[in-house]
């Protein structure tokens, strides 16, 4: 199995290119936010968990989406492998996904990540805005946030993965298709 890793600032085209990279290499797309509305969907023991402690205002404790992501690892069979979005989002949660795979005698494939610079984040997460009606991506201090938030919390994430030498970088500045060929570039070596 291959491991996956799609970082990306806001508006970087994660979501557009990381269904061409699911359909192209068969893998899994593992978001977390879709992974735990579908465990409280399905209510499982990790969902009803989830559901709890969101509905009391709680935020869903590592060890609840590490579980969730494990139980999906051992559950899915006919992929090549999985892709996974929004985690981890820590140190902490990068080390538990490692423990995670060393337990299955395997390990993070590569870290593949999609790069603008700032001000282009600014411009694509209005761009939506204006196309999609979305209020969250039309105030510009709100996306200053998420932009700072993003660097805070993903550039120790880096430098993580660039330490395990699994870290790469696609220029997210071009076309889609640009931008895809460099994706799949990376991880043709693979």
């Amino acid at each position: 199995m291959k491991y996956y890793i799609l970082f990306g600032p806001p508006g970087a085209g994660k979501g557009t290119q990381a269904t061409a990279m699911k359909e192209n290499y068969n893998l899994r797309h593992v978001s977390t936010g879709e992974l735990l509305r579908n465990e409280i969907a399905a209510g499982t023991e990790l969902g009803l968990k989830a559901k709890a402690l969101i509905d009391a205002g709680a935020l869903v404790p590592d060890e609840v989406v590490e579980g969730m992501i494990e139980s999906l690892f051992n559950s899915v069979k006919d992929v090549n492998g999985f892709l996974l979005d929004g985690f981890p989002r820590t140190i902490a949660q990068a080390e538990a996904l490692d423990a995670m795979l060393a337990k299955r005698g395997e390990e993070v494939t590569a870290v593949v990540s999609i790069m603008i610079p700032d001000q282009m984040i600014m411009e694509r997460i209005k761009h939506r805005a204006a196309i999609e009606g979305r209020a969250d991506d039309a105030n510009e201090d709100t996306i200053n946030n998420r932009i700072k938030t993003y660097h805070d919390k993903t550039e120790p994430l880096v430098e993580y993965y660039k330490k395990a030498g699994k870290y790469n970088e696609a220029d997210g500045i071009g076309t889609i298709e640009e931008v895809r060929s460099r994706i799949f570039g990376i991880m043709d070596k693979f």
